[in-house]
């Protein structure tokens, strides 16, 4: 899949495609559906399959202090969108200036000119340019100007329902971070179609974990939205290289681990942590290595314990439940 950042970069002469628009947060089922299919009808006319999508979410330029919590970063949300089939990506950097664009300016300028399309995928309630004053109505009129269709997709929603959900909710972003609020990441995997993901490089921590026996790589600024405080049962991914260049065995790419959010009240931290204990393991160097978090289930809330003694107690239990869910949980999957 090719990827643009800018729309000088659209090789000359591209096209035709079967373009769609979106943010694309979370990449969850109701996004695979809608793009697995537009790929397959641009397979069928002989057009390219392009998603135009932003970066920053705009409701971050707009109104960051109520912008939503992202569910992935970019590097995360272009490999899930390489995996519906999409020839390309053009991920438009989300400024004040572009927004200012009128909807027949970004039209013709980007779906047009740049990307030739014949078709565009969008859904009812789709809303681009200058205030967000173009719609679907504005989009069925340019494309009879500039001569593209106009495909306009219903809600994709699920076949039976999540628990406590009702059965006609549309597979969402916002439904996955309600989910991910209260810890429901089995929940959050069932509208995702996959585990739920948090990335972030591995750094230094007090070293607290060694000493008491569990070795964990605590994650600097994380990526992804962090899920209720608690402990869960996951697994940790990592790069083929490490940050020197040296090859990560294959056997140690994919790692169980038991993951700690929170503050550690039993040692009177304050700060937000998520840290992850590998099983088995105390001759890993992690640090300063990107590594992807999936999260298979949530295993207990964060408590304060008395003692030490009694903590260690439970982080034993912590680890045997973390072997109980992964034998089931496959890696990357719901």
């Amino acid at each position: 899949m090719q990827v643009w950042t800018d729309v000088s970069q659209v090789p000359p002469g591209w096209g035709p495609s079967v373009v769609t628009l979106g943010n694309f947060d979370g990449v969850h089922r109701g996004h695979v559906a809608v793009l697995t299919r537009m790929v397959d009808d641009a397979r069928a006319v002989g057009a390219h399959a392009v998603a135009v999508t932003f970066t920053p979410h705009p409701a971050q330029v707009h109104r960051p202090d109520e912008a939503p919590e992202l569910l992935l970063g970019d590097a995360d949300r272009l490999e899930l969108l390489a995996a519906t089939g999409l020839d390309a990506v053009l991920l438009v950097p989300y400024t004040l200036g572009f927004a200012r664009q009128s909807p027949e300016e970004f039209v013709q300028r980007y779906l047009v000119a740049a990307l030739r399309a014949r078709t565009v995928v969008v859904g009812h309630d789709v809303r681009f340019g200058w205030q967000n004053s173009g719609d679907l109505t504005t989009m069925r009129r340019l494309g009879e100007r500039y001569g593209f269709t106009v495909d306009v997709i219903d809600d994709v929603r699920p076949g039976g329902a999540v628990e406590d959900t009702p059965a006609h909710r549309r597979w969402s972003s916002t439904w996955v971070r309600e989910l991910l609020a209260r810890g429901a990441v089995e929940e959050a995997a069932q509208v995702l179609g996959r585990l739920h993901r948090v990335r972030g490089v591995v750094v230094h921590g007090d070293a607290r974990g060694r000493e008491l026996g569990y070795p964990t790589a605590n994650l600097g600024d994380t990526v992804g939205m962090v899920p209720a405080d608690g402990v869960y049962a996951g697994w940790l991914r990592r790069a083929e290289r490490r940050p020197d260049g040296l090859p990560v065995p294959t056997a140690d790419r994919l790692l169980p681990v038991a993951v700690s959010i929170g503050t550690n009240p039993t040692f009177g931290g304050r700060g937000r942590r998520v840290e992850a204990y590998v099983l088995d393991r105390t001759d890993l160097d992690l640090y300063d290595e990107e590594v992807v978090l999936e999260l298979v289930a949530r295993l207990r809330p964060t408590v304060r314990f008395d003692t030490v003694d009694a903590l260690l107690e439970q982080m034993a239990l912590d680890v045997r439940d973390v072997r109980r869910e992964l034998r089931t949980g496959a890696p990357g999957t719901a």
